[in-house]
């Protein structure tokens, strides 16, 4: 497992009103805010809490560093205390953000020279839309594991032929079962740079299988979610 020294970004306090939650499934949304001067590299992660509330979440980035907005893709967690409240969030509600934090990113080194290929599990996505976002020109393919296809999150937003779906729980996507029994089977070229982002058993699943297929640490970036 490697993790990439990316150059320093300031790390601030923010306080932010909401301007839109985006829903994109019943229980999985993005809450949108305005980026003001918050600066920031694609990979990495914030600690949000709301105005008046004593707890606080971490959620990866999931705009474009030159994006207009700041934006953070979340999943409710059901009977869970913090995202719920996210969701019920309303336009012009009062958010604190602190950040940016974390090394997880492209791989600068190999931006040209390699293919890059991210892994995700469910909302494990959002550090990928970010990267996508940021460099428009990357060579990538972006495989990620759901329960079901509508689970596929803005799923236009990547390009043709680059997002890849496995879906365990339907047979709706490119490929029916786990995103590891789908890389079991993938070939992948050597001059390959993995990203993986999601829940502990894939990370270290995948991160097994690649080791199986020839790929050593240095050729795998990881950002565990828990």
């Amino acid at each position: 497992m490697t993790i990439q020294m990316k150059p320093e970004v300031e790390i601030n306090t923010n306080y932010y009103k909401v301007l839109e939650i985006r829903n994109l499934t019943e229980n999985t949304f993005v809450v949108t805010l305005p980026k003001s001067r918050f600066k920031f590299i694609a990979g990495q992660h914030i600690s949000l809490s709301i105005e008046g509330d004593y707890q606080s979440r971490e959620y990866s980035i999931y705009s474009a560093e030159e994006g207009q907005n700041l934006e953070i893709l979340v999943k409710e967690v059901e009977g869970g205390y913090f995202s719920p409240k996210l969701k019920h969030l309303k336009k012009g509600d009062m958010v604190e953000v602190h950040g940016p934090f974390g090394k997880f990113g492209l791989d600068t080194k190999k931006q040209v020279t390699h293919k890059h290929v991210f892994i995700a599990s469910g909302t494990g996505i959002a550090p990928f839309h970010s990267m996508v976002k940021s460099y428009p020109n990357l060579d990538y393919r972006l495989i990620h594991g759901v329960r079901h296809m509508e689970e596929a999150y803005e799923k236009n937003h990547y390009g043709e032929d680059r997002y890849f779906l496995c879906t365990s729980r339907d047979k709706d996507g490119d490929f029916n079962g786990r995103v590891t029994d789908y890389i079991k089977q993938a070939e992948f070229d050597k001059n390959t740079a993995f990203y993986l982002c999601g829940n502990s058993d894939m990370i270290f699943d995948a991160m097994e299988i690649l080791k199986d297929k020839g790929f050593d640490r240095d050729s795998v970036n990881v950002e565990v979610y828990f």
